[in-house]
Order: C-alpha cells, then sequence, then structure tokens
C-alpha cells in the first residue's frame, strides 16, 4: 500500500528500546566491563544496574542534575554491592568511561527496526527519530544500526534543551518537521514517557510492547513490523 494514512504526514520513532534493544546492550556492555575488573554480572547485580539507571536518569531527564552526574550517581548505587570502593568523581568519571566502551562494543539493534522504518515510508510517510540522550552518542546508535542516513531528522533532548515526556520536546519536534500536531505520530516502548508524553502534547501515539506487560492502550504493537497495519487503522 502506498499513499498517505489519513491526515498522517509523518511518524517518529524513538531510540533506546524501540530501534536500538537498550537493555539487551546494557547488560552484554555491562558483564564485559565488570569481566575486565575481574567481577562476574550477577542477576542481582544487573537488576540493581537497570533500577539505577531508570532512576537517576528521570532525574536528568527533568533538569534535577547533569549527564555526568546522573552517571555518577549510578555507580554509586552499584559499586558498593560489588566490593568496590566509590572513590573520587574523577574515580567515577574512568570507571563509567569503560563501561560505556563495553556498552558501545555491545549495542544491537531490534531485528524488526529496519522493517518497521521501510514499511511507515513504504505509506509514503516520512520518518524521524525523537530521543532522550546526547547528539553524538544516540546519533552514533543509529550511525551502528545503519539507519542514520534514512531515517530522517534526529532530535535530542540534548539538542532541544528539553526532554520527553515534557509536552514541549513533542511540540519543538512538529515545529522542526513543520507538521502540525495531528499530522504526527510517535512510536516508542515507553507508555508514559512515548505515548503519555507525545499525546498530552496532541500527537497521535503507538506503544510498542514487546513483551506484553501493557498497561492496555489501543494503539499498540507487539513488533514494529505490524506499525504499518496499525497506522492504516489509525485513518478516519
Amino acid at each position: 500500500m502506498t499513499g498517505r494514512v489519513g491526515p498522517l504526514r509523518a511518524v517518529v520513532f524513538d531510540l533506546d528500546g524501540t530501534l536500538l534493544d537498550h537493555a539487551a546492550s546494557a547488560r552484554r556492555g555491562l558483564g564485559e566491563w565488570l569481566g575486565e575488573r575481574g567481577l562476574v554480572l550477577t542477576d542481582e547485580v544487573a537488576a540493581a544496574w537497570a533500577a539505577a539507571e531508570e532512576r537517576h536518569f528521570a532525574a536528568w531527564r527533568s533538569g534535577e542534575v547533569t549527564w555526568a552526574e546522573q552517571r555518577r550517581r549510578r555507580l554509586r548505587d552499584v559499586l558498593p554491592l560489588l566490593g568496590v570502593p566509590v572513590g573520587t568523581d574523577a574515580d567515577l568519571d574512568a570507571a563509567f568511561a569503560g563501561f560505556l566502551a563495553a556498552y558501545e562494543r555491545a549495542w544491537t539493534g531490534f531485528a524488526d527496526a529496519e522493517a518497521g522504518v521501510d514499511g511507515v515510508q513504504g505509506l509514503g510517510l516520512a520518518t524521524a527519530v525523537l530521543t532522550n540522550g546526547t547528539e553524538e552518542q544516540q546519533r552514533a546508535k543509529l550511525d551502528r544500526l545503519g539507519l542514520l542516513e534514512r531515517v530522517g531528522p534526529v532530535l535530542t533532548a540534548e539538542g532541544l534543551g528539553v526532554a520527553k515526556p515534557d509536552p514541549r520536546a513533542f511540540q519543538l519536534l512538529c515545529e522542526r518537521l513543520g507538521l502540525a500536531r495531528d499530522q504526527v505520530a510517535y512510536v516508542g516502548d515507553d507508555h508514559v514517557v512515548d505515548v503519555l508524553g507525545a499525546r498530552s502534547a496532541g500527537l497521535r501515539a503507538v506503544h510498542l510492547d514487546r513483551t506484553g506487560a501493557g498497561p492496555l492502550d489501543p494503539a499498540t504493537i507487539t513488533t514494529l513490523a505490524d506499525l504499518p497495519r496499525l497506522l492504516r487503522s489509525l485513518a478516519p
């Protein structure tokens, strides 16, 4: 099927958890980094790392701490569980640099990422990415996935000066695209940050719920391969 779907003109993708498998990449990177230190990654440590990331990344997202400080706070939470001294801020920055290098080596896209982008573009719709994070890192992720030159404009929280789920992030996105809010659909895995955030700004939104964890939402898919079908159903 070609041609536009209803009033939609563009579909914008989240990155981490939607196109890039951040959780799996972070776990593999964490395991490699700990192994270099003679430590073993356990389920307890992996869960603590994920919880610390979620907590402190949210603090950065809301402007409470700097990008560097949210990374240090994650280490301050987890290093004691490993019996590793926390040290100074400089020590923490050096330690995180080691994890970051391993994490970057572990970057892996979801198998359906390319099909999702191709399917949307096959409907005659423009594509873009709106992601919380820094310009350099997020663009590097898309480059690794082979999508940087294909997916359209890439907008980051760092570049915009505001992060999802703040409605201003989505409003600025639409301004950059030159489109009305009801002409844009946003696709993401985080129901609060991506779906409710987009809708609060007047965009359409699709919840990518790969695991079926919910919550129930009328616009839900479990794979990006089903995105074109759902977009057709959104047409009035």
